[in-house]
């Protein structure tokens, strides 16, 4: 039985935005080919891309969900029988194609391709004249050298644990602006194309939103709607829809805040940009020949916003990775069940403390958080330069 979450469909959104994009673009002569063309004389742009899919990939992976159906007992009744009973964990194809990987867990804490534990326990030694001593030493593990990033304190896989938060990580990324976007073109095209009391209206809007921490909307938020529905692991009946839909997901709420707390800077930016094209020849020219306001809006004002939307889309995207992961180390972001680098995070600040130190739950977020914010920086960059008008006929 298939299980969608309410987060699911944002990737599979954004999956085919990105294939129409590049259908349009290897086939077409317009605006999104011209960038085609740009991107790929940058080696370093494509490799970040390339780097990006296969994240991207990752998070698909893992939202492609669905429970096992159990088989009744052989002493079961016949009516007990005809109904059929699902599990209530909903393994995803990552989960699946990694079984091995999550199959392979030990006791407790063991470094990165160790064939020990990294605990001492006590242990009985038979010597070779048949005498049994007691001493302390690192047992063996079960899978010896096959941890890559070595096992957390309950001997689940660190690696596994961080591929588990490669779908949080995009889902907010992507998830967020995507509810950042609409709110900024509305609020920032009509303050700036319509002015007057629109405009101060719109203005003293976030005007008022900026000027309220958004670390006490989110934490506040997240207490009314984030505390019911899916929290990530074992799913209840009671949080499905129609036997396979989960429209509460605490991740999705998490979007959902972040988003109402960060869309003013994008909203001042299209407003002030919107002043501008305002008052351009073919806007006034539109408005001559009795042109509605919506379809200038519609058709003049929007289209040449879009590389500022793109370009924040970009950009943003590795900031808001950053802040999911802030917010679950302090254990306001998404549930602790859910796979996610801050979890991993604030599992393993705990460890810090140790002697000797249990470092490689830290290093294993690091370095997965570091793996997709730098290459969409550099790709975003790539981006901006492709769509500023200025480098391109500096380049020509």
């Amino acid at each position: 039985m298939p299980v969608i979450l309410a987060t699911d469909i944002i990737i599979y959104l954004v999956f085919l935005v990105i294939i129409a994009g590049i259908v349009l673009a290897r086939n077409g002569d317009g605006y999104l080919s011209q960038i085609w063309q740009h991107l790929k004389k940058n080696k370093l742009a494509m490799a970040c891309m390339i780097i990006l899919v296969l994240y991207g990939l990752v998070a698909l992976g893992d939202s492609i969900r669905w429970r096992d159906k159990i088989e009744p007992a052989p002493n079961a009744t016949v009516a007990s029988s005809k109904t059929t009973i699902y599990s209530a964990n909903a393994h995803s194809l990552l989960d699946r194609a990694l079984s091995g990987l999550r199959a392979k867990d030990e006791k407790t804490f063991s470094a990165p391709l160790a064939t020990k534990l990294f605990v001492k326990e006590t242990l009985e030694i038979t010597a070779a004249d048949g005498t049994v001593k007691t001493v302390r030493e690192h047992p063996p593990l079960k899978h010896p050298g096959s941890h890559l990033l070595g096992t957390d304190k309950v001997g689940g896989d660190v690696l596994m644990a961080a591929l588990k938060g490669v779908r949080t990580g995009v889902v907010i990324g992507t998830g967020t602006t995507i509810i950042i976007i609409p709110f900024a073109i509305l609020f920032g095209v009509f303050a700036g194309y319509f002015g007057g009391w629109v405009d101060d209206l719109i203005q003293y809007i976030y005007t008022t939103l900026s000027s309220i921490p958004g670390i006490l909307l989110i934490v506040s938020f997240m207490l009314i709607f984030g505390s019911e529905g899916y929290q990530g692991g074992v799913i209840k009946e009671s949080d499905l829809w129609f036997g396979l839909f989960v429209p509460s997901d605490r991740l999705f709420w998490l979007c959902v805040i972040m988003g109402i707390t960060s869309w003013t800077d994008l909203c001042r930016l299209i407003r002030g940009e919107t002043l501008k094209l305002r008052e351009l020849e073919y806007v006034q020219a539109a408005k001559a020949f009795g042109v509605s306001n919506i379809k200038t809006i519609l058709r003049h004002i929007i289209p040449n916003l879009m590389h500022l939307v793109l370009i924040t889309f970009i950009l943003q995207f590795s900031g808001l990775v950053l802040a999911e992961a802030v917010l679950s180390y302090i254990g306001i972001g998404v549930g602790p069940e859910m796979g996610s680098w801050g979890n991993m995070i604030n599992t393993a600040r705990m460890e810090l403390s140790r002697e000797p130190v249990v470092w490689w739950s830290l290093v294993g977020a690091f370095i997965f958080i570091f793996g997709l914010v730098l290459p969409a920086n550099i790709f975003g960059d790539a981006i901006r330069d492709a769509l500023d008008p200025k480098l391109r006929l500096g380049r020509k």
